[in-house]
């Protein structure tokens, strides 16, 4: 069902356990003017508590305004995980100037609103916020790392009948924001439009691993051995963007940027537990030298053919190029013609 032309959507977005950075990404949008954005995409920003003037009471009034259907609350974002301690009671956490814990806001505000988005993956799992022992008592909307459940519980379903939609990442691409929003907007966003972590299919049906500036290194099993070399750093730096679900590479960053393409492994930090990986960020666990984590869809015995084959023949280019931190190696020219 179209929404266009119809009033525009009224988001207000609150943030609880997290750092904020969902929000610097949101502003490094590739737009010069994100709210005008926003408003020629049919989104009106109810209150951001960065980005808004009100402040105390006026925003008490917008709060208590949704809750009463005074005002229609079409989505509510929430950035960073749900702050539940300490012993259950969220007093970690009290919505300034309410005296009520944030996370008794979110859940009445998430029953009278149409769409629930976890903006990042704190709120959506968890995410960093809830690492190790979790002192914070920190999940999800929907989620508790892997399991379903989180503040709102296995059950819940939004007005308009979705699950919390997650837009996993950390911090999350402000894209995913806005195409997100967008397609609420035009009444283009149903269940099936989300992967089994509930997150996007737009960015989630692909891999980091897609666009990867070093993906000619990765063809060849030349691996980089050290965080400045220019070579794989699946082997050996912890890299697990053949497994991580995102478009990072194919849509960077303002157009240039990725972690990948700034020399940092990817940590899989659109996928539910990343926090706990179980090793070092930076390190790749092995059993008999062969790396643990192998690309999802590709069976292992395959891959251990396909590594020793490309080894075998990799170019002295790109053996000599992947361990040092620059271009010590030129490509050779060649006609190319078919002459």
């Amino acid at each position: 069902m179209m929404r266009l032309n119809a009033r525009p959507l009224n988001v207000l977005w609150l943030q609880s356990g997290g750092c904020g950075g969902c929000t610097m990404s949101l502003l490094c949008a590739d737009t010069p003017d994100l709210f005008g954005e926003l408003a020629g995409m049919g989104i009106n920003l109810l209150w951001h508590p960065s980005l808004s003037e009100p402040s105390g009471r006026d925003v008490r009034e917008i709060l208590d305004a949704c809750l009463r259907g005074e005002l229609t609350l079409d989505v509510l974002c929430l950035e960073g995980a749900v702050m539940c301690g300490p012993g259950g009671t969220g007093r970690y956490h009290l919505f300034a100037g309410t005296g009520r814990p944030m996370r008794d806001w979110v859940r009445d505000l998430a029953e009278v609103a149409d769409y629930t988005v976890a903006v990042g993956s704190c709120s959506a799992y968890g995410g960093i916020s809830a690492a190790g022992h979790a002192p914070g008592e920190m999940p999800g909307l929907q989620y508790e790392s892997d399991l379903v459940g989180g503040l709102l519980g296995a059950d819940f379903r939004s007005k308009a009948g979705l699950p919390v939609i997650n837009l996993a990442g950390c911090p999350t691409h402000p894209e995913w924001v806005t195409e997100t929003l967008m397609a609420v907007a035009m009444g283009l966003l149903d269940e099936d439009a989300l992967d089994e972590w509930r997150r996007p299919r737009f960015y989630a049906d692909h891999l980091v691993h897609h666009g990867c500036a070093r993906n000619e290194y990765y063809e060849f099993k030349a691996s980089a051995e050290k965080p400045s070399d220019l070579g794989c750093m699946m082997e050996h730096l912890g890299c697990k963007g053949t497994q991580a679900h995102a478009d990072c590479n194919i849509r960077p960053w303002n157009g240039q940027g990725s972690c990948l393409r700034g020399g940092y492994a990817c940590i899989s930090c659109t996928e539910p537990g990343f926090q706990d990986p179980g090793h070092g960020f930076l390190s790749t666990p092995k059993v008999g030298g062969i790396p643990v984590g192998l690309p999802t869809d590709m069976p292992k015995a395959w891959f251990v053919a396909l590594a020793a084959l490309s080894k075998s023949a990799t170019p002295e280019r790109l053996r000599r190029n992947a361990v040092a931190d620059h271009q010590v190696v030129r490509p050779k020219n060649r006609k190319t013609g078919l002459k």
